[in-house]
């Protein structure tokens, strides 16, 4: 991955009619965005409930948003730290004996199966000072429960080292590995 988005992971610059993203993953700032054309833009605005019943992004969120938009096109290097990052964690969860799914991007799912042993990782997980959602039915299938961590390039390979402690720690407390 290019951290450039799924269009662009496909080679569909040009292809689709819009796009949408959010800011809170990759961005570290909150909101999202839907680009596209003016009709596009005029029926989202026009007919989305979500969208009718909420107000602007405050001015300090929109100037956050367009600086990391900034930083991100001209600081290429926080990219592939990210993606050297993602790979190292990924990796070391799996070496560890943990399932971390199909996933191919920066949030990775350390699968659990079971709604409560989630539940336990991410409680688990928190004691230890590492902050995972725990993801459970009925966001997924029953026996598709998860947490789900997201990498950062902000972090070194110690603290990835002392994360990928407490998830060992963790795992074999909760019986995952």
């Amino acid at each position: 991955g290019e951290g450039k988005g799924i269009v662009s992971h496909f080679g569909l610059q040009g292809r689709v009619n819009f796009e949408v993203g959010s800011y809170s993953k990759a961005l570290g700032v909150q909101g999202g965005i839907l680009a596209g054309s003016d009709d596009v833009r005029r029926h989202a605005l026009n007919h989305s409930r979500s969208w009718l019943l909420s107000g602007s992004q405050p001015p300090a969120v929109a100037a956050a948003q367009k600086a990391s938009i900034e930083v991100l096109m001209s600081e290429p290097e926080h990219v592939e730290k990210l993606w050297n990052n993602t790979n190292y964690f990924r990796e070391n969860l799996q070496s560890l004996g943990f399932d971390t799914g199909a996933s191919e991007t920066p949030i990775i799912p350390v699968m659990c199966k079971e709604s409560k042993k989630a539940q336990a990782m991410s409680r688990e997980l928190r004691n230890e000072g590492v902050m995972v959602g725990a993801i459970v039915f009925p966001m997924v299938a029953a026996n598709k429960a998860r947490v789900r961590a997201q990498m950062s390039a902000g972090l070194s390979r110690e603290d990835i080292d002392i994360v990928l402690s407490a998830f060992e720690k963790c795992g074999k407390k909760i019986g995952l590995i």
